[in-house]
């Protein structure tokens, strides 16, 4: 039975066969004894992104009282469900994020915890994943931006809509209805100001 620490695009953990191209955390928020998670779906503001390989080191997914463990299908997936890179692992890529997030968001000097308290209000609505309202018509959002129409999550590449699944992505035709931005729209601006976030090769198509 796969463990339950696979994110989808609304911020949801499930289980799922399906490792992902990223792993990251919220904070500890499982029970090493079972490899469960408790009731809380964070215990940190700060939702990373991570590479699942680093300097050699192996870990016990969910088998230690350390962060826990949880993956992505890609870093477009994850930023999607609220996260950031981490700047232990992967710091030239949040530097990368910051300095666009910067230039997208108008403002400078900006700490990582300074990204973290605004994105948890942009991520979350009560503790349930907050919709907003598209900044610009579907096709002009950038590359990497995700929306929800149907209770489906959709990636955005070069204007057109694909649909997410765990296993990577699928080409449906016809218009979405009542689409809602998935992505904060502070990480929309910054991949708008030149961030390309990370796809799965699915979304090559």
């Amino acid at each position: 039975m796969p463990l339950q620490n696979r994110v989808t695009p609304f911020g949801d953990i499930v289980a799922d066969p399906h490792r992902g191209m990223f792993t990251g955390n919220r904070g500890i928020i499982h029970d090493p004894a079972t490899r469960t998670l408790l009731g809380r779906r964070w215990s940190s503001l700060a939702w990373l992104i991570c590479v699942c390989e680093f300097r050699g080191r192996r870990r016990k997914v969910m088998g230690g009282r350390s962060w826990t463990e949880l993956f992505f299908l890609d870093e477009a997936t994850a930023f999607s469900a609220g996260h950031r890179p981490c700047f232990y692992c992967r710091r030239d890529d949040a530097n990368r994020f910051r300095a666009a997030w910067e230039k997208g968001n108008g403002v400078a000097d900006l700490l990582a915890k300074d990204m973290d308290v605004v994105l948890h209000r942009e991520r979350l609505d009560r503790g349930r994943k907050r919709l907003h309202a598209l900044p610009m018509p579907l096709d002009q959002l950038p590359d990497g931006a995700m929306v929800a129409s149907g209770g489906v999550a959709w990636l955005i590449v070069d204007g057109k809509t694909l649909e997410w699944s765990p296993a990577g992505y699928r080409k449906r035709s016809g218009q979405l209805k009542h689409a809602m931005l998935l992505t904060p729209p502070s990480t929309v601006r910054a991949f708008g100001a030149g961030y390309r976030p990370v796809l799965h090769p699915g979304a090559m198509v």
